[in-house]
């Protein structure tokens, strides 16, 4: 599976700090039980990386909204 492949697969995603100073993204799905942490400065750039792909998604987005009027 390829990061541009649709996918049937379901997770739930929890994200919050650890007692130990660092950020956890948690991944649970069917046969999958992931914590993964980070330091913070990691978080936050993971965060920006999350943001610019939300932008580039809602700006293709919009430009297939374009061409089907």
């Amino acid at each position: 599976m390829g990061i541009d492949k649709q996918s049937d697969v379901a997770a739930n995603l929890q994200i919050g700090p650890t007692s130990l100073g660092m950020v956890r993204l948690y991944v649970e799905g069917e046969g999958v039980d992931l914590p993964l942490d980070f330091d913070p400065d990691e978080a936050d750039e993971i965060a920006e990386e999350l943001k610019a792909a939300a932008a580039a998604a809602r700006a293709m987005g919009e430009g297939s909204a374009k061409k089907k009027r």
